[in-house]
């Protein structure tokens, strides 16, 4: 392939010699200049390269050269324009990426020259000197030009070459990545949905299909019906899990409902957006995870403690209302202190069922009355001072006053007893505790911090959770039942108020809630 170009050019000299200058044509001299040329032709067609050295195949562009010489020494002046041929052997040979056959080519090309001159007895006349120092020099010039360009285009050739081979080394990862993704996806038994910017479905797992709510819910594109977690109210087309992840909104384990009656099941479903690398938004990714069997069961244990609490809280009463009858009798007087801490303990067995009724039920009875949360926050204050005396902590009250409100005095003394409480509790070593009340427009704002013990973020997680305690209280053997805080958030929030904390170890606990300002 390198030598047919430039055996098609001499065979289409020959064909113009014999047109313009048969003469020339008819010289044996020329003739055997061209016999040379197919000779070599001819042998570029046998031999089998491939077999001998790399460096075996220079011979023939250095025998061109040659050939080229006496192809126009023989054509005469009239084809002294013939030495252009010698760019074909002179770029073959230049080519490579070995800098000694850009000598050789130069070489090559003064050999065109002299060869031929002393072959044929021709005297030295001043064309041949040009020839000999100039022809060299320009052949030399395009011999680096294509060397350094060769070079340049072989380089860039290994580059794609490289590029190429990570290119298919990443692609083969990626098809790696994506059986694993796909056998993660069919493996699990969290529905997953995937959509587009728009809320259009790109990928679901086998088991979001394969569940025939969810399926619904997916299919139809929000025609199918989901409820909130009161499992009557509809969640409108434009509030579905998909639509809201693809606007960009992320949530976690929000409940949702499907399907109807009886049929009805539950899921936790968590949803965040999916981004290019530019920060764009490029759809969303939605999970399904069924939580109807995990929802039963919370219910059949609320329901049970419900019942057992009830059962309780009828002999208690009466326990306590014998105590009173015998205390109110006379002759007694020797055991009255015996009594009266029967007494006191059973009411607090009695509190503690009420709690827990409350808790399972997640609804208080409340007698709202109006109030003045100041004066609650300082009785509950005076009511705990001799404990965090005894715990030495110096229990602070920040308070304005007047704070009035409609609340149930009763609870809301119960909320901030068990929140000073839990205070001192994880306030081994001391410190200050400090309960402040606020009004901040329509909303009355109080908090209770302390400088104890803290909590880890997935303490503060499950803090409302009830029953819970952390790993600390249990190590240290603090007291409690782990209902505190969740009977707290039920009284607040049937206030229609809200509550919260804030908490880092070893820093410390600050516990806010809000109730409705009274608006008089």
């Amino acid at each position: 392939m390198s030598q047919l170009p430039l055996s098609v050019t001499l065979f289409l000299v020959a064909i113009a010699a014999a047109i313009f200058s048969p003469a020339t044509l008819a010289d044996d001299g020329f003739r055997i200049a061209l016999l040379a040329h197919v000779t070599l032709f001819g042998l570029c067609l046998a031999v089998p390269w491939g077999r001998l050295h790399p460096e075996a195949f220079t011979l023939i562009p250095v025998l061109d050269c040659v050939a080229i010489g006496f192809t126009r020494q023989a054509g005469g002046p009239s084809f002294n324009v013939l030495s252009l041929l010698l760019v074909f052997p002179v770029v073959w040979l230049s080519v490579s990426r070995h800098r000694h056959r850009v000598v050789l080519a130069v070489l090559a090309t003064v050999l065109s020259t002299v060869v031929p001159a002393a072959a044929l007895g021709s005297d030295p006349a001043q064309g041949s000197v040009i020839r000999t120092i100039f022809l060299p020099l320009v052949m030399a010039a395009i011999a680096v030009t294509a060397h350094v360009l060769a070079g340049a285009l072989y380089r860039q050739r290994m580059t794609l070459i490289r590029k190429d081979r990570d290119l298919a080394a990443t692609l083969a990862e990626s098809v790696q990545r994506q059986r694993l993704l796909d056998a993660v996806l069919s493996t699990v038994d969290v529905g997953v949905w995937v959509v587009d910017e728009v809320g259009q479905e790109v990928l679901t797992n086998r088991a979001l299909r394969t569940d025939p709510s969810l399926a619904r819910v997916a299919s139809a594109g929000g025609s199918a019906k989901l409820f909130h977690g009161d499992r009557t109210t509809p969640v409108p087309a434009d509030a579905f899990p998909a639509v809201r992840a693809s606007r960009g909104e992320s949530f976690t384990h929000e409940l949702y409902w499907t399907g109807e009656d009886s049929e009805q099941r539950a899921y936790s479903v968590s949803g965040g957006a999916i981004r290019s690398l530019a920060g764009i938004r490029a759809g969303a990714v939605v999970t399904f995870a069924d939580v109807t069997t995990l929802i039963n069961a919370l219910a059949a244990k609320d329901n049970f403690v419900a019942t057992v609490s009830h059962e309780l809280r009828t002999p208690l009463t009466s326990i306590l209302g014998y105590l009173e009858l015998v205390l109110d009798e006379p002759g007694h007087e020797d055991i009255a202190a015996e009594l009266r801490i029967v007494e006191r303990n059973a009411g607090h067995l009695l509190g503690l069922v009420n709690d827990l009724i409350a808790v399972a039920s997640e609804n208080v009875e409340l007698v709202l009355q109006d109030t003045d949360l100041a004066d609650l926050l300082a009785a509950a204050v005076a009511a705990n001072q001799a404990r965090a005396d005894l715990s030495g902590v110096a229990l602070v009250l920040d308070a304005e006053e007047p704070l009035p409100a409609r609340v149930d005095p009763a609870r809301i003394r119960q909320v901030v007893g068990n929140l000073i409480s839990n205070a001192v509790k994880y306030s081994p070593d001391g410190g200050q505790i400090t309960a402040r009340a606020r009004r901040n427009g329509e909303e009355l704002v109080c908090s209770i911090t302390d400088t104890g013990v803290g909590m880890t973020e997935e303490d503060q997680e499950q803090a409302f959770t009830k029953f819970f305690r952390s790993a600390r209280s249990r190590d240290t053997a603090i007291p409690g039942a782990g209902l505190g805080l969740p009977i707290s958030k039920t009284i607040i929030e049937g206030h229609g108020g809200s509550i919260g904390l804030i908490s880092a170890p070893g820093e410390g606990t600050t516990v806010t809630f809000t109730l409705p300002a009274d608006p008089r």
